[in-house]
């Protein structure tokens, strides 16, 4: 096959239709109109540049329409160029919003966007969002807008920012009740809350955790709550091994107590082991660590009403070191594990 028949085949199918054929399926919620994130079982592959690029987030694999089906299939190009040539014409399901066509007016910079949103305050729909439905506590909401990293977002959604090792906003997580993306032209580094020069880093996969953790543990001094907003650009595994590279830092695997959330640990363990910085693997007793902060507040709120408390789940309490974590073959992965003890 000629090489401009390859550049052809290269435009004319879209990643998503091999994504689509390979049976993977579209995560409207936790994808944006520049980046499409497919599910198929614990994996992952977000779709990019209006469907000719691709990224595995949870590995350094990335590429277009025939690296994904070298990626996926495991075979030669030879046979890549035939399985993309038979998907010629195949429909792929698009999620409801499309992309935006710009009409080459005035776009204002990241900066400009987020300066002009106002920062949430008691009874604005943003704070109540955070407030009444995430149970995230108004002190906590106020050291965040301290560190000056919350904004109001439209629909009572809420942007969190993302900032580079300066402070410069390089995008943010925007979360509502019925939304979840990333800002559009935005660069997901880390959303930061805790001081900038401290030496244990809780690393979340999403800034309500972030906050939600910062929560239970009372802001714990020495402290910096991180979120990678559940990507592992090339810039956040820059600005974090930057953190893990200080003397003394210890690094906190605190993503989610489910697959994913164990394949972002190992990445943060060996992100650490390769800095030579302690870790250590903090599990949620819930999936999150926000389902984790509505039960404990959900608990309080009984006990102070004087009714039986939440009897589904076990009381939690302090942190406590646990057994050395182990490796998928059994063995002492080094670092350990904090568990909520009963």
């Amino acid at each position: 096959m000629k090489r401009r028949d390859i550049e052809a085949l290269r435009e004319r199918v879209s990643c998503a239709a091999v994504l689509e054929q390979a049976r993977f399926a579209i995560d409207v919620k936790e994808s944006t109109r520049r980046a499409i994130k497919f599910r198929r079982d614990h994996e992952i592959i977000i779709v990019t540049h209006e469907g000719r690029g691709w990224f595995d987030p949870l590995s350094d694999a990335k590429g277009d329409v025939f690296g994904l089906v070298e990626h996926l299939d495991h075979v030669g190009f030879l046979e890549c160029v035939e399985r993309v040539a038979d998907l010629v014409g195949f429909e792929i399901t698009e999620p409801e919003w499309k992309p935006v066509m710009h009409d080459g007016g005035f776009h204002p910079s990241l900066v400009e966007r987020w300066q002009a949103r106002r920062r949430p305050w008691p009874g604005s729909s943003t704070w109540r969002y955070l407030n009444s439905e995430r149970w995230l506590p108004a002190p906590l909401l106020r050291a965040a807008l301290k560190k000056d990293v919350l904004r109001e977002g439209p629909h009572g959604s809420m942007w969190a920012a993302h900032t580079d090792d300066v402070g410069v906003v390089t995008g943010w997580e925007a979360r509502g009740p019925q939304y979840r993306g990333f800002a559009s032209g935005g660069t997901k580094v880390l959303f930061r809350i805790g001081p900038p020069t401290a030496l244990r880093l809780a690393v979340t996969e999403a800034a309500i955790d972030a906050m939600s953790l910062a929560a239970i543990e009372g802001l714990r001094d020495g402290t910096l709550y991180l979120s990678t907003g559940g990507g592992w650009s090339p810039a956040t595994q820059a600005a974090l091994r930057e953190l893990v590279s200080r003397p003394d830092a210890q690094l906190v695997a605190a993503t989610d107590a489910n697959s994913q959330g164990d394949l972002f640990a190992a990445r943060l363990r060996a992100l650490a082991e390769d800095a030579g910085c302690d870790w250590t693997r903090l599990r949620p007793p819930e999936e999150d660590w926000n389902e984790t902060l509505k039960i404990r507040q959900m608990e309080k709120r009984e006990k102070r009403e004087g009714r039986v408390p939440h009897s589904r789940r076990p009381r939690q309490g302090r942190l406590r070191p646990a057994e050395p974590a182990l490796d998928p073959a059994g063995h002492d992965a080094g670092g350990s594990e904090e568990v909520m003890k009963d």
